[in-house]
């Protein structure tokens, strides 16, 4: 059985660094290596973001909830522009998709059992 933290860092945390990155380059003109400075990678990991070789998860994607994940991340380019690092940002972002029910969708579909009550429940 894989515990949901497992999952978090495979697919969750790669799929937040990964439209984090974009936004802050595409949107905020941060370069590749500022971004990589940043979240304390290399520019190649970055580059690999930004190219979607890193950190897709179809499950987030899919999941009904990818536009509310999408504004998460702006606000969190915002923030990061304006002060705010990397794992405030992050685990902001985590929290929302736990609460969202994208964390469910996410074991499931990569386990193909039902999420255990720690990942069902929501967080307050």
């Amino acid at each position: 059985m894989k515990i949901p933290c497992e999952l978090i860092v495979w697919y969750v945390l790669p799929s937040i660094r990964r439209e984090l990155a974009r936004e802050l380059v595409d949107k905020h003109d941060f370069s590749q290596a500022e971004v990589a400075r940043r979240f304390g990678v290399t520019d190649a990991a970055i580059s690999q973001y930004l190219k979607a070789k890193r950190g897709t998860s179809k499950e987030i994607e899919n999941s009904g909830k990818y536009e509310d994940f999408r504004k998460e991340v702006e606000i969190a380019a915002v923030r990061m522009v304006n002060g705010s690092d990397i794992v405030t940002e992050t685990c902001r972002i985590c929290e929302m998709v736990k609460k969202s029910g994208m964390l469910v969708k996410v074991y499931e579909t990569r386990t193909g059992v039902r999420a255990p009550q720690c990942v069902t429940c929501k967080i307050e």
